[in-house]
């Protein structure tokens, strides 16, 4: 079975990314796949400093384990200043090959104004630095506080349409890619 760990780069309450990323995470449910949520929210994590052990922060190896497990993940991104935010850029930051080597990637990137790509290709280059691998399907929503409903539901029924090929095309290329069932 294929695992799939999603983490958004959000702390803020109401997070649209993290609306983005639950999105995401039941339509890769759905088809069949095994999803944990790393809500960053909830775990105590430390700035990177460039240690290899952070002993004084259980979550750090905690959030380590679960993607060293995970063949696949799904990072979602909210875009502050035209490139990610510094809360994924620091939980990336505390992994390393050991854990991202290998691990099929869908991105998600999150917007208040139009949307772009820059988020998107930040993340693809510290995946691809990483040696994982990027699916092609991405997905950028610009001006957020209009894609999503007050309960957490997509408004517009072609961006749910893409969120169900996103989750398709991460569910296919993790199998081949890694050799899942």
């Amino acid at each position: 079975m294929v695992k799939i760990v999603g983490i958004a780069g959000s702390l803020r309450s109401g997070s649209y990314s993290q609306q983005a990323l639950e999105i995401a995470g039941q339509r890769v449910e759905a088809l069949g796949a095994d999803v944990e949520i790393l809500d960053l929210r909830s775990l105590n994590l430390p700035f990177c400093n460039g240690e290899k052990i952070y002993p004084e922060y259980p979550d750090v190896e905690r959030m380590r384990e679960a993607v060293k497990q995970a063949d696949g993940l799904i990072l979602a991104s909210p875009e502050y200043h035209g490139s990610v935010s510094g809360v994924i850029k620091n939980a990336l930051d505390l992994m390393s090959f050991e854990h991202l080597d290998g691990k099929v990637t869908g991105l998600i990137s999150v917007l208040g104004g139009q949307s772009n790509s820059n988020a998107l290709n930040d993340l693809r280059l510290i995946i691809r630095w990483v040696h994982g691998w990027v699916i092609p399907e991405q997905i950028a929503i610009g001006q957020a506080w209009n894609a999503f409903s007050d309960d957490g539901k997509l408004l517009d029924e072609k961006l749910s349409e893409r969120f169900d090929k996103f989750a398709h095309s991460l569910v296919e290329n993790t199998r081949k890619i890694r050799g899942c069932s």
